[in-house]
């Protein structure tokens, strides 16, 4: 049994980062930042994303993106040693980003998910991944999402549990792992949800079950479970999907807390 990535692991990252390709890398950022802060990340960002900025109504939501777009940029510098405003960005045919520049002969891949003021990212050399990460609260429509998005073992097994709070939490255990695999894939929804079984269960090792029409997906892709550093860990849910070889090796994750800079 492979446990979920403990609270426990996050720490303060060293100032000499070496990322191995047989390492994962994980950094967890708080969006609500100092006014100071926020002024100092928003000059490493591109026009464009200066631009997006601006267009956000609510101010909260503006510095919520600034600062997630500008850790962003922070965190992959330190990979490539480049300073953050020089960094390029391309999409893929769906959306998903990734690094114009390269780490010598190394593709450096990423992910990025964010909720209520968190954002995880999600850093590997020469294989693909997803993360995400969602803020566990009641929702008076989860049966008709799960109707929608959930595959059948998934939705049998969401109606098994009789208790509320039980229920939520895996629900949001399935949605996390689900968007962490949909995300790795970079398909977009050309994926559907619901062709696809994740584990959901209290107890249960976080894993990617089966995959309709495609029964090698498993041995692809291994699923870990995340859990947030104090005091956040029992508010949210997170995932990570990570492309592994076919022995299905479990990779070891090291776990990074962001801090501005002086703090």
């Amino acid at each position: 049994m492979i446990p979920s990535l403990s609270q426990d692991l996050w720490r303060s990252p060293p100032a000499f980062l070496q990322l191995a390709e047989n390492v994962i890398h994980l950094w967890y950022a708080p969006l609500e930042q100092p006014k100071s802060v926020v002024e100092q990340l928003y000059q490493t960002l591109s026009t464009e994303e200066r631009a997006r900025a601006k267009r956000f109504y609510f101010e909260r939501d503006r510095q919520h993106f600034i600062v997630g777009r500008a850790v962003l940029r922070n965190v992959l510098g330190r990979y490539i040693s480049l300073e953050p405003q020089h960094l390029q960005f391309c999409y893929g045919a769906h959306g998903k980003p990734a690094l114009l520049q390269l780490r010598g002969n190394d593709i450096l891949h990423f992910n990025v998910s964010h909720s209520n003021g968190i954002a995880l990212y999600a850093i590997a050399l020469n294989r693909e991944l997803g993360v995400d990460v969602e803020y566990i609260r009641y929702l008076a429509d989860a049966d008709q999402i799960a109707d929608s998005f959930f595959s059948l073992s998934e939705r049998k097994a969401l109606r098994s549990l009789t208790t509320e709070d039980v229920r939520i939490e895996a629900f949001f255990c399935c949605w996390t792992r689900k968007e962490a695999y949909v995300k790795a894939l970079g398909n977009g929804l050309s994926q559907p949800l619901d062709q696809f079984d994740v584990s959901l269960l209290p107890g249960d090792d976080a894993e990617l079950l089966a995959v309709q029409g495609k029964p090698e997906e498993i041995q692809r892709w291994k699923l870990h479970a995340i859990s947030l550093p104090s005091p956040y860990e029992r508010q949210y849910k997170a995932a990570l999907v990570v492309e592994c070889n076919p022995s299905k090796e479990a990779l070891p994750i090291q776990a990074w807390q962001w801090q501005a800079e002086g703090e």
